[in-house]
């Protein structure tokens, strides 16, 4: 296969398995580089909206996708007391936009992604390196362990600390810390019955969810300095953050193990790049726009750049054309969110629960609103890259 069709993908999370996919999908032959034993952390789901489902269509994993994550069908946000400042019914997001909210385990999408792969294409515990971005005359160069990499286009999917793309914008400041750290567990919790939840408190936030096969999904976030770790362990720390919230949150604790929780400080990327791509290297995901998860995008955007680049895939200026504005305003967007609801000063957060529990009684519409823009983008459905 000519080396112009080759495609290195570096990273492989959601973002670059679906790119991945859908450059092999359009007749690229494919290796991916992960520097991980492992694609996902297992004690980590993801939450896919409309525009995802679409996008995972187009690449033909879409059905098998729906088939293991369970749908979202009602939820809410309460205080830390359990009072409710609102009610969801999320059959009214399939209504208006095609497709319902659904959650699975991260590990389990890595895993439809991966098998679409070609016999060999994945690689992990591979460390690689952008060595050159190339240009119109000569290839990219990734460096990797076992030797040098050329490829026609290198996928920068390295997630929000890229390497990638601190060689291709070396003058950007990268990944800012966006004032709070995360904490994630999915552990059985037998005998408990919860509607799905976040819980906001002053500076800190908690969230409830079933995925399909019947274990508990949650995550807590705290304003707190970045770099922190708990003095003992993590389960420890969330038992100081959140033991006395209402129910489940308890009995979710008492069912974590200390090795369980998975803990990240959160970062996005402000400002924009001024481009998600420079010679034959194109960022996706994280690496290209890190939000904060506030408004469950993160992932859902990493998708949908794996299929516009897959479209775009010999014309790089048109997949920035299409991607820049989208993500740069859903990252502002994001961190306004994640502003809003880890409000510290206690008057404040009180003036804001008062207004979600104003709003959410003219009725769901107000809150299904929110999702225009986000949920209804659809796809290009030919992923076959246009001639270099």
């Amino acid at each position: 296969m000519p080396q112009s069709s080759r495609v290195v993908v570096v990273g492989g999370g959601i973002g670059g398995l679906t790119a991945a996919v859908a450059l092999s999908r359009a007749g690229r032959e494919v290796v991916v580089l992960e520097r991980a034993p492992s694609l996902e952390p297992v004690g980590s789901a993801i939450s896919l909206a409309p525009n995802a489902l679409r996008a995972l269509d187009v690449v033909g994993v879409g059905d098998e996708v729906r088939s293991h994550a369970a749908r979202v069908a009602e939820g809410g946000m309460r205080t830390t007391s359990g009072r409710w400042l609102a009610r969801t019914d999320a059959t009214g997001v399939a209504e208006r936009f095609g497709d319902p909210l659904v959650m699975l385990p991260r590990a389990t999408l890595a895993g439809i992604l991966a098998a679409r792969l070609p016999a060999g294409a994945l690689r992990t515990s591979c460390r690689a390196v952008l060595a050159d971005p190339g240009d119109g005359a000569r290839p990219a160069r990734v460096t990797t362990p076992d030797g040098e990499l050329t490829a026609g286009l290198v996928v920068a999917a390295d997630g929000v600390h890229s390497r990638a793309r601190g060689v291709l914008f070396p003058a950007h400041p990268g990944a800012v810390y966006s004032g709070f750290t995360t904490w994630r567990v999915m552990v059985p919790v037998p005998g408990a019955e919860f509607v799905p939840h976040e819980t906001w408190g002053p500076g800190r936030l908690w969230g409830t969810h079933r995925i399909a096969d019947g274990r508990v999904y949650a995550y807590g976030a705290a304003v707190t300095a970045a770099g922190g770790r708990a003095a003992d362990d993590e389960r420890a720390e969330l038992l100081r953050l959140f033991g006395d919230w209402h129910e489940p949150v308890p009995s979710v604790l008492a069912a974590v193990r200390p090795e369980d929780v998975l803990r990240h400080d959160v970062h996005h990327v402000h400002p924009a790049l001024p481009a998600y791509h420079r010679g034959r290297v194109a960022l996706v995901g994280d690496a290209a726009h890190a939000m904060p998860p506030n408004l469950g995008q993160g992932g859902n955007q990493a998708i949908e750049d794996a299929v516009v680049l897959a479209h775009h895939a010999g014309d790089l200026p048109a997949y920035t054309a299409a991607r820049l504005p989208r993500t740069a305003a859903l990252v502002t967007k994001a961190v306004r969110t994640a502003r809003l609801a880890m409000l510290t000063n206690r008057p404040a957060a009180a003036l804001r629960n008062a207004a979600i529990t104003a709003v959410s009684r003219t009725g769901p519409a107000f809150f299904l609103r929110t999702f225009d823009g986000i949920a209804d983008w659809r796809p290009p459905q030919d992923v076959t890259p246009k001639p270099e």
